[in-house]
């Protein structure tokens, strides 16, 4: 390598921040697997250049590959300018007082602060709303927003995004990282089948008798199944809304209300996909584990509404026969 070339790479890794790196490299495509499981991004911005230096040399980089990193990290740069400029114009053609704070966080996350007011008061910087938008992709995420304000904020980031519509993941938590995880499958996914695989033989501990050891492998093996074997994302709550109608053919004074019982179930803990996996693996929950609890992580939500709308037994009775 010349010292062109070198100088080129000195001064490339110099602009891009340590916590783009990992991300461009990636798009840059020009190192092997092995070289990127390599690099520690925890190091100092002189010890992944040094590595960055060897890696060229290795690879027989040119200025013309060398070029190609620098244009994919200036379109990054290119495209979070026009999303800020454009998301602030929007927002503040709807909104006559916002203040609109931008800045680009880490894993590619633009994070926005808005203190909103309206036609005649100023923006209100003790209760704004903060918003997280990741690049690349559909996904945002906000918190202390009101109904009148969703809308407004719907508009912008929908102009500014340049997709047709914002839709509601019903995803909710106190943990940015986990809901970001479950929403974009960012852990370890798990494929249901109706065909378990057998059990593993468990010859390991011989003081345990083969009766207590196959069902605590059957359960182990079934909430594994469900949950997966790796780490989950941490999140703190599952809400059901359930709605249904009573059915029971002694009770008709029950089964004939027009009006369908409603009540809410909610599931908490520190870390609740963890939880469900622990109790149906030691017990504490029944195998296999219901499909309501196993489609959180699939389906990447935790808030569910589950509605009844059928005829309870006593409108079919009272139907008329042929």
């Amino acid at each position: 390598m010349d010292d062109t070339t070198k100088r080129f790479v000195q001064r490339l890794m110099k602009r891009i921040p340590a916590p783009m790196l990992r991300a461009t490299l990636d798009k840059w495509d020009r190192l092997t697997r092995e070289q990127k499981k390599s690099m520690d991004f925890t190091q100092s911005k002189w010890a992944l250049t040094e590595k960055m230096l060897a890696f060229s040399e290795e690879n027989e980089l040119t200025a013309k590959h060398l070029t190609e990193l620098e244009m994919i990290y200036d379109a990054h740069s290119v495209e979070l300018i026009q999303f800020k400029e454009q998301f602030k114009s929007h927002l503040r053609e709807l909104v006559r007082h916002v203040s609109i704070k931008i800045k680009k966080h880490t894993d590619e996350a633009v994070w926005i602060r808005i203190a909103w007011g309206d036609a005649f008061t100023r923006p209100n910087h003790l209760k704004p709303t903060y918003v997280v938008h990741y690049l690349h992709s559909p996904y945002v995420f906000v918190t202390s927003l009101t109904l009148k304000q969703k809308p407004l904020l719907s508009q912008a980031l929908v102009l500014a995004t340049r997709y047709q519509a914002i839709k509601d993941a019903n995803l909710s938590g106190r943990k940015l990282t986990a809901i970001r995880d479950l929403l974009m499958r960012k852990y370890q996914q798990v494929f249901p089948t109706k065909y378990p695989s057998p059990l593993p033989e468990n010859n390991q501990n011989p003081h345990i008798e083969k009766e207590q050891a196959e069902p605590a492998a059957n359960r182990l093996q079934m909430a594994c199944e469900a949950f997966g074997s790796g780490m989950l994302p941490q999140l703190q709550s599952a809400v059901y809304k359930l709605e249904t109608k009573f059915r029971d053919h002694s009770n008709q004074t029950m089964s004939e209300r027009e009006e369908p019982f409603r009540c809410v179930v909610k599931f908490e803990s520190t870390n609740l996909l963890e939880s469900l996996r622990h109790c149906a693996s030691s017990g504490i929950a029944s195998t296999p584990v219901t499909p309501l609890l196993s489609c959180i992580p699939q389906k990447g939500r935790n808030y569910f509404v589950i509605t009844d709308n059928g005829p309870g037994p006593s409108a079919r009775m009272r139907q008329p026969q042929n």
